[in-house]
């Protein structure tokens, strides 16, 4: 994000200058699916209730950071980080079920 040249990421730069629900726009849109899956897989692993959710909540600060620092913030992704740490402490652990 430091970098003089950081131009954001190109998905979510297709994603908002295409027509909607264009070619372009779908595949800019499966790719970001793609990481959602992938986060909520992870989260799954890591035993964290309602992965699917986790998964979209930290998928929204990776994206909030990438625009925050297209902006010009710098130092988005520090701030990414702590909120994620933050939100890693409070998320609710899945609870197993105790063998019968």
């Amino acid at each position: 994000f430091r970098r003089r040249d950081y131009e954001g990421c190109a998905f979510v730069n297709i994603l908002l200058e295409s027509e909607v629900n264009s070619p372009v726009h779908r595949a800019a849109a499966r790719h970001l699916l793609n990481i959602r899956n992938f986060v909520r897989g992870l989260a799954q692993d890591a035993g964290l209730a309602d992965p699917q959710a986790f998964a979209e909540t930290w998928h929204f600060l990776m994206k909030g950071a990438i625009v925050s620092a297209y902006e010009g913030d710098r130092n988005a992704a520090c701030r990414a980080r702590t909120a994620g740490e933050a939100l890693l402490r409070s998320w609710d652990r899945a609870i197993e079920e105790m063998p019968s």
